[in-house]
């Protein structure tokens, strides 16, 4: 007689805890085949600086074992432990777990999959939390303040604040520039701030905030509260869902007095070379119209991710007689009641200002060029962020950095299989309103392969609007809307390819931004921003998006080709979350920790 015995089922924490034995086992031993074995055929490893000193992912036990060989015995990795009990799903085990490297600490997140018979990792997050000997004062290590005793020497906060405000930029030079003063370049001044790197913000506008007071009234942060929080500060329990522009310009100025971001407004960049046998820049400024020179180390280029405004050039720009802005120079509705408006462009910015512009009793018309995605946005919040930036998420024990670490944790390869259903149900939900909006004529996507917003900004920040109200208006004919290329304009009039006249006494041009590396070329040259080359995107090889695959947004928060020159921007989101690890990368240059890059990507595409 046989007799068969059964294998006991794991629990997902015996799972967990099997795996990150025998990985830590396998690179203590400095045996890359074997680690590379414990992942899955088809996987993914994400690191954000912690083994590779860069923001990058390999893909499978080929790229696995790549990684590894390049960065196992300086990294040191060690000191693997699950930090909570791992769940599992859908035959996926998810674990959170916390590392060592031989000069920081990490977290990250592991999920594990079945494959003949054994526990394979199908995804892997590492991420670098701190550097060891250089964590930030926070908790338990946080600053006295008061200094007790009695000193005839003291200085009190103030004075300390107001010396080295004097001294910056005269007798003390910033270790690191911040060019640019919005969320990104300002979330990252304050981690620098904590991390003791002396750095500089500057902004061409006077105050912080001011670069959304400037633009036009009626605009709203499109995302949520929770998503949109900044290092350190939360917004209050009881600020609004939806920040309106000058409120979040005045949290972002009350933001820089309250952690203490050297920053100066009024104050533009006008030129900056790299000097190779010094290691360091002269970069020429302007501040409050006087002529200045500082020299730092490194230079941070946070000017968003959107690059210079796109103005196309069209023949009769220099005869037509009313007024021509760019939507980032459209002061808002006021000045055009009762007036005729055409806005070319039918993303963002087309729609908030067709909806604002409506109601100020504007004829206005909506000029659509190229298909637009549209999700409304309480069915963006419900459906595509509620498990993760919600109350719902909070209250279930999902903190916005956790939130930020499971995001994190999807690779940009399978992203988009993650996304399209989530776009599918919000197709469902609202088919009456998609319907409504096609009746009328309106040029619908949903990316090109159907997986909606987050996937078209990733890939080319472009092409869709988060939907407020304003497409009601196009829906029921109220803003009106034509199709097809601008060709030329009259004195009076937007002239399109197919000969349809459109008067106008304004014409706004919501044609988006260029690249980033737009600003390297004016601010460096132009040969520089070649070496570095396009700025976002991923290689997906969609429209606006060109291949080959990248893997990563294109020269975003990490290393470039050129040396100490780094882009930080996008959302509030990525601001607050990347920042942390552009501010690490640049701390450990600052401290003289050696920090060999693995995998810096080449250059495809010059803008």
């Amino acid at each position: 007689m046989t007799q068969t015995l059964d294998t006991p089922t794991q629990t997902p924490e015996q799972r967990a805890h099997r795996w990150f034995t025998g990985f830590e086992e396998a690179l203590r031993a400095r045996d890359v085949a074997r680690a590379a074995g414990m992942f899955a055929t088809t996987s993914f490893w994400r690191d954000l600086v912690s083994f590779s000193w860069n923001i990058t992912t390999v893909e499978n036990p080929g790229g696995v074992a790549d990684l590894l060989t390049a960065t196992l015995e300086h990294t040191g990795p060690s000191a693997f432990a699950v930090e909570e009990p791992p769940e599992e799903a859908d035959g996926v085990t998810t674990a959170w777990f916390t590392f060592e490297t031989a000069v920081g600490r990490g977290r990250g997140l592991v999920r594990l999959v079945e494959e003949d018979g054994e526990t394979l990792a199908w995804t892997l997050l590492t991420t670098l939390s701190e550097l060891k000997g250089h964590e930030e004062p926070r908790g338990p290590a946080r600053p006295m303040g008061a200094e007790h005793g009695a000193n005839k020497e003291r200085r009190t906060w103030l004075e300390r604040r107001e010396q080295e405000e004097a001294d910056l930029g005269i007798g003390v030079q910033p270790y690191v520039l911040v060019i640019g003063g919005g969320q990104g370049g300002i979330a990252l001044g304050a981690r620098l701030r904590q991390l003791g790197v002396p750095a500089l913000v500057v902004d061409k506008h006077p105050r912080p905030g001011d670069q959304w007071r400037g633009r036009y009234k009626s605009l709203c942060l499109h995302d949520p509260v929770w998503y949109d929080h900044l290092p350190y500060l939360k917004f209050p329990d009881n600020w609004p869902v939806f920040s309106p522009k000058d409120k979040i310009g005045d949290w972002l100025e009350s933001y820089v007095t309250v952690m203490e971001v050297p920053y100066w407004g009024s104050t533009t960049a006008t030129s900056a070379t790299f000097d190779e046998e010094k290691g360091e820049w002269t970069v020429e400024v302007e501040r409050e119209g006087k002529p200045l020179t500082l020299r730092p180390k490194q230079v941070v280029l946070a000017t968003g991710m959107s690059g210079k405004p796109n103005i196309p050039a069209i023949p009769g720009q220099d005869v037509f007689r009313g007024d021509q802005q760019h939507s980032s120079a459209h002061p808002g509705p006021d000045a055009y009641a009762g007036k005729k408006v055409v806005v070319i462009g039918s993303n963002n910015s087309a729609f908030d200002i067709c909806g604002a512009l409506w109601e100020h009793d504007v004829d206005v018309t909506m000029v659509q060029r190229s298909s637009t995605h549209i999700v409304k946005s309480d069915s963006l919040m419900e459906i595509g962020l509620g498990a993760l930036y919600s109350e719902q998420a909070l209250a279930a024990g999902v903190t916005t950095e956790k939130a930020d670490l499971i995001f994190a944790s999807l690779p940009y390869r399978i992203l988009h299989e993650f996304q399209i259903p989530l776009y599918e149900q919000m197709k469902q939900k609202d088919a009456d309103f998609y319907d409504r909006l096609e009746k009328a004529g309106f040029w619908l996507d949903w990316g090109e392969d159907g997986s909606g917003l987050f996937m078209k900004y990733l890939r080319r920040g472009s092409g869709y609007y988060i939907d407020v109200g304003a497409a009601e208006l196009v829906a029921d004919g109220r803003v009106k809307l034509a199709h097809g290329q601008v060709v030329r304009l009259t004195e009076d009039a937007v002239v399109l390819d197919d000969g349809t006249e459109l008067p106008a006494d304004l014409v706004v041009y919501a044609t988006g931004y260029g690249s980033m590396n737009g600003w390297a070329a004016d601010l460096i040259s132009q040969e520089v921003a070649d070496r570095v080359g396009k700025v976002w995107g991923l290689g997906s090889d969609t429209t606006k998006d060109p291949g080959p695959w990248e893997g990563e947004q294109r020269n975003m928060w990490k290393p470039t080709r050129q040396e100490a020159l780094w882009f930080h921007g996008g959302n509030l989101h990525q601001s607050r979350h990347y920042s942390l690890y552009l501010a690490l990368q640049l701390k450990a240059r600052y401290e003289g920790i050696p920090t060999p890059v693995h995998g810096l990507p080449e250059v495809h595409h010059t803008g």
